[in-house]
C-alpha cells in the first residue's frame, strides 16, 4: 500500500501534476463514507448519489 503511495508522489513530483491531490484526497475520503456508513442509519441519505 505505502509502496503504490510513493510512487504516486514520484509521479506527480515528475510530472508536476500536484492538482491531482485535491482530487485523490476528495475521492479517497468519499470512498472511505461510503464504506463506513453503508449499514448504518446514514445509508438512506446517500441512496440519491449512488
Amino acid at each position: 500500500m505505502w509502496q503504490l503511495f510513493k510512487e504516486f508522489m514520484l509521479f506527480l513530483r515528475q510530472e508536476k501534476k500536484w492538482w491531482l491531490v485535491p482530487l485523490v484526497v476528495l475521492l479517497v475520503g468519499l470512498a472511505a463514507v461510503i464504506v463506513f456508513t453503508g449499514g448504518s442509519v446514514l445509508a438512506p441519505l446517500m441512496y440519491p448519489f449512488m
